[in-house]
């Protein structure tokens, strides 16, 4: 980077930056990827000193930067580096004043980092617009959603217009920053085995889980008007739906590859009142147990009885390549277990010559194919296939599924696992978009999305329990099972 930086952190007391954000920076200061001198402005409606801020921030570095990754002299220098500024980022005389502290006005390149509510980005916007502070060179990165339905997604960007041309702008789903998650590109775009088999002639079916299995965490305001569709399905897991679909693009341009991906994302069926109960399923977790421990339910957690906590969605993507292929969603919270994974189930062999002449041995039959790409906790791709069993066959020949496992926490020891933040928030300084999602396709994903909350709506859906440490309500199994389909488990 040529230019001299600076960063201006805008929520820089709320949760993200101290998990996320913080220890992002750290790294990359760690490693000599920033340069040592670059302003860094954190800024919040929070009265706090610069030695009250140093210490929060040195704090959420010892306890979320792991041990061999931590250097005290280091963070002492970082927490040195991190300028606190009580602000109300609404108010242009407030933006300029950020601006100025990051030497704006001394030719830095200004990144400024939205990690606000989202009912908060237009006022932000209005205020760098009034402020006179930005300039050509200026970048805004806004933590997501973009918005909570289509016409206020409208509203932040035309905001975003009215002061950055697009390439200033980087509107952030981490999931796209996750190593696994890239992998998806290079699982299919750098092996030649799988692109002839990846349309709907070969695949029978796609499932994309995301399971948490914490709660709510104190944010029930929150979650009482997002829920799990608008949280969760609008952004992570259409964007993994975009990235599995997409036709191959001619090169990693950020352009390129963004435009395959809005193609997918307006291929999507609409999902409307005729049809949203046979193909949705929305739930609320009640008390259960987690890991052995019993916890409480979303409305003892201080949530509302119409909210929901998970959804699950049978998704068809009318073109060429995926016509007849579905794609089953789910997320949620309280959930069996942590886990987000792609299941890519392919169809039968189309005759079984095992069993040709013997149908009285079970031991011949066949089960699916299946490609299982892991995305977390553990990281890693699980192919599926049909095996002999070891024996003499004397009544006919015994097969079974076996599956080669790929680690790549075991393939790549040798390297860190990065925290998605720290290729997002380089990317910004360098100006790479590849990472970051485009207008088009945040107001897509949001069409799309507000049509399976009007038919909820017009068909007065409401939430169903399921028990915390389940897989959700027993409807959101029935779903795939009604297509011939079941979840992987």
């Amino acid at each position: 980077m040529s230019q001299k930086q600076s960063f201006i952190l805008c929520g820089a007391t709320g949760d993200l930056a101290a998990r996320m954000l913080l220890p992002s920076l750290y790294h990359l200061r760690r490693e000599g990827l920033t340069a040592p001198d670059m302003p860094i402005i954190a800024t919040g409606r929070t009265k706090l000193s610069q030695a009250e801020f140093q210490q929060i921030t040195l704090d959420a570095l010892s306890k979320h930067v792991r041990s061999e990754h931590y250097d005290a002299d280091v963070a002492l220098d970082f927490v040195k580096s991190v300028t606190f500024v009580s602000a109300d980022a609404t108010q242009a005389k407030d933006m300029a004043t950020l601006a100025r502290a990051a030497k704006m006005d001394q030719g830095h390149q200004g990144n400024f980092y939205l990690s606000v509510a989202p009912n908060l980005f237009t006022k932000i916007l209005g205020a760098m617009r009034d402020s006179g502070a930005i300039t050509p060179n200026t970048r805004v990165a806004l933590e997501k959603p973009i918005g909570v339905n289509y016409d206020s997604s409208i509203a932040v960007n035309d905001a975003l217009d009215k002061v950055f041309r697009e390439e200033q702008i980087f509107r952030v789903d981490h999931y796209l920053g996750k190593e696994t998650v890239q992998n998806l590109l290079a699982l299919r775009f750098a092996n030649a085995m799988f692109e002839p088999l990846w349309n709907a002639q070969s695949i029978a079916q796609v499932q994309i889980t995301i399971g948490e299995t914490l709660g709510i965490e104190g944010r029930a305001d929150y979650y009482d008007s997002m829920g799990a569709l608008r949280d969760m399905l609008q952004n992570h897991l259409l964007q993994l739906v975009a990235l599995i679909a997409m036709e191959p693009p001619s090169d990693m341009d950020p352009a390129s590859v963004r435009n395959e991906k809005v193609k997918v994302i307006r291929s999507l069926r609409r999902i409307g009142a005729e049809d949203v109960e046979n193909k949705t399923v929305l739930g609320q977790y009640a008390a259960g147990a987690i890991d052995g421990k019993s916890v409480s339910s979303y409305r003892d957690d201080g949530g509302a009885a119409s909210a929901h906590t998970f959804v699950a969605v049978r998704a068809e993507i009318d073109n060429w390549r995926w016509a007849g292929t579905p794609f089953y969603l789910r997320t949620g919270k309280r959930l069996a277990e942590r886990r987000t994974e792609i299941y890519i189930q392919f169809k039968q062999a189309p005759h079984n010559i095992f069993q040709a002449n013997n149908h009285l041995n079970p031991g011949a039959h066949l089960s699916p194919n299946g490609l299982v790409i892991h995305l977390q906790p553990r990281e890693g791709v699980e192919l599926y296939m049909m095996a002999k069993e070891p024996g003499l066959d004397r009544d006919g020949m015994k097969l079974r599924q076996v599956g080669l496992d790929l680690s790549l926490l075991d393939a790549f020891a040798d390297k860190r696992r990065r925290i998605a933040y720290e290729r997002l928030l380089l990317d910004l300084f360098e100006g790479k978009q590849t990472l970051f999602v485009r207008r088009d396709e945040v107001e897509a994903a949001w069409s799309w999305i507000d049509g399976i909350a009007a038919g909820w709506s017009a068909r007065g859906m409401q939430p169903k329990p399921y028990a915390s440490g389940s897989w959700g309500p027993s409807a959101a199994i029935a779903l795939p099972e009604r297509f011939g389909h079941s979840w992987r488990e």
